[in-house]
């Protein structure tokens, strides 16, 4: 493969996934039968992506196999031995996401070491570590995306909980008020993990109930609301109120690091990532939950950074800085009077349009591509620069 090809790539049909979303940019039949949840475009093991080579559908990850410096860069080859390190999705949230964590690099190759010398199969319900990888990730908004970040400031988070007053969780606040740390921290959340049995039942029926007066005042407690709706008698459904609610507008993102807990809630959004299937839970799941073990991963820290702050380049490219190595994600818009010219020396990159209709060049080989709404390319490093033109929007993911 010497020249931009096309993609065919995987839906995951998770439950929470969307009816309308990824079928109407595929232009598939809407409502879809089953939900849409994630659109792959990438090698994950789970789900490969195929390439279109001399008129053939080929497994993208035999296509990089047999050449891969060809394919993804010789940098990148040499970096990654030889393996596409990201994996580019379309995301559609109809339902909220668990909570979640993902550990660093030296977490995950301890964790995984581990849990191989206790003989927990890969494919076990309780294994925490599938691969010996990290887990950065990054959500660009393609419609208004609401989802929870890290910590909010303690002082926030005592006020919030005031708010839907429990007496058996008067206490604990108390003494978060006065260790305002983030071992503090640690210690009143480990508390609200540790909820059981008819306390823990009683606790969230009252908080909900006295959240609902307040429901569309604030939107923190909307979403309690619902979430307890969605995963009745959860001590997830605190989290609002415990973590930054962020509402993305389209084009807004935001760059989730090792250590910090987050959920999506609602909404469309373009995902970048390490590949990792790396996953600690910590609530509105029904999935296994190890709470020793996400406190051992979790910062605590209240989280300070909320958005990525785009770098405009002035030639219709809009590129979200994060400190991956692995990826790196980008926005490309052309117009009838602004076409798009990519760099010659560049590394291995996925695109897909999201809306219109443009050409996509080779600019060597004379080549060229009609891309329309949910079609998608990888463009290897070896083809060089090329040119889109059209009116259209289209998302890129690359390597850092």
């Amino acid at each position: 493969m010497n020249t931009i090809s096309f993609l065919r790539n995987p839906i995951q049909d998770y439950a929470w996934g969307s009816r309308t979303a990824i079928q109407s940019l595929l232009k598939m039949p809407v409502p879809g039968k089953t939900p849409a949840a994630e659109l792959w475009m990438g090698v994950h093991p789970k789900g490969p992506s195929e390439v279109c080579v001399n008129g053939e559908w080929m497994s993208l990850v035999n296509v990089i196999e047999k050449n891969p410096e060809s394919v993804l860069g010789k940098k990148v080859a040499e970096r990654f031995q030889n393996h596409l390190p990201f994996l580019f999705k379309v995301l559609a949230a109809d339902r909220p996401l668990s909570i979640q964590v993902h550990p660093d690099l030296v977490q995950a190759q301890e964790g995984y070491a581990r849990e191989n010398r206790l003989g927990i199969p890969l494919t076990a319900a309780e294994r925490n570590y599938r691969d010996p990888n990290h887990k950065p990730e990054a959500l660009c908004a393609v419609t208004p995306f609401e989802a929870l970040k890290g910590f909010r400031e303690i002082e926030e988070i005592v006020d919030l909980m005031e708010t839907v007053y429990i007496p058996e969780l008067e206490g604990p606040l108390h003494l978060l008020e006065k260790k305002a740390t983030p071992e503090g921290l640690k210690a009143f959340f480990s508390g609200l993990l540790q909820l059981r049995g008819e306390e823990k039942g009683r606790v969230i029926h009252q908080a909900v109930s006295r959240a609902e007066k307040h429901m569309n005042r604030k939107r923190e407690f909307y979403w309690m609301v619902e979430l307890n709706r969605e995963y009745p008698g959860d001590t997830g459904v605190f989290a609002p109120l415990i973590f930054n609610l962020v509402t993305l507008q389209p084009g807004q993102a935001i760059y989730i690091p090792a250590g910090e807990l987050h959920a999506y809630l609602k909404g469309v959004g373009m995902e970048w990532m390490a590949n990792s299937d790396n996953v600690l839970r910590g609530g509105l799941t029904p999935k296994h939950v190890d709470v020793p073990e996400l406190l051992k991963i979790v910062n605590f820290d209240s989280c300070q950074s909320l958005l990525i702050d785009p770098e405009d380049r002035g030639d219709g490219e809009r590129i979200y800085p994060t400190p991956a190595e692995e990826f790196q994600l980008s926005e490309i818009s052309v117009a009838r009077e602004r076409s798009f010219v990519s760099a010659v020396d560049r590394n291995v990159e996925i695109l897909i349009c999201m809306e219109g209709e443009a050409r996509m060049e080779d600019t060597a080989e004379g080549f060229s591509l009609k891309m329309v709404s949910g079609k998608s390319v990888i463009v290897p490093a070896c083809a060089g620069s090329y040119r889109i033109q059209g009116e259209a929007e289209f998302f890129k993911a690359t390597v850092n």
